[in-house]
């Protein structure tokens, strides 16, 4: 079972991998991701998380889709579970989202 830390490690070295391909500086894609380069290396070294808007911002910035941030070269047990934890927080977060919504404007 993959463990927060190899979540993270596995997203750095994707990120970086595709930004590469790409072509592109730190700097440019946190500029296109809307984030510092700081926080971009901090990333792609693992060290730190982003939020699911800011994650979808860097995908968005490498041209990639979300899942191919986590997917590694063949897809195994751990990285479904992972998945599925991913899906599993996503959909918490946009819950929250929306609850917050249905308050400002049930008031």
């Amino acid at each position: 079972m993959l463990s927060g830390q190899d979540v993270r490690a596995l997203l750095g070295k994707r990120s970086q991998f595709y930004r590469k391909k790409r072509q592109l500086s730190q700097a440019a894609l946190a500029e296109r991701a809307d984030i510092s380069i700081t926080f971009l290396s901090n990333i792609e070294r693992g060290l730190k998380y982003p939020t699911s808007e800011t994650l979808s911002c860097i995908a968005n910035g490498l041209g990639v889709n979300l899942c191919d941030l986590f997917q590694e070269t063949a897809p195994t047990v751990e990285y479904h579970a992972m998945l599925e934890r991913f899906k599993i927080d996503i959909t918490q977060t946009v819950m929250k989202s929306l609850e917050t919504v249905y308050k400002a404007y049930g008031e």
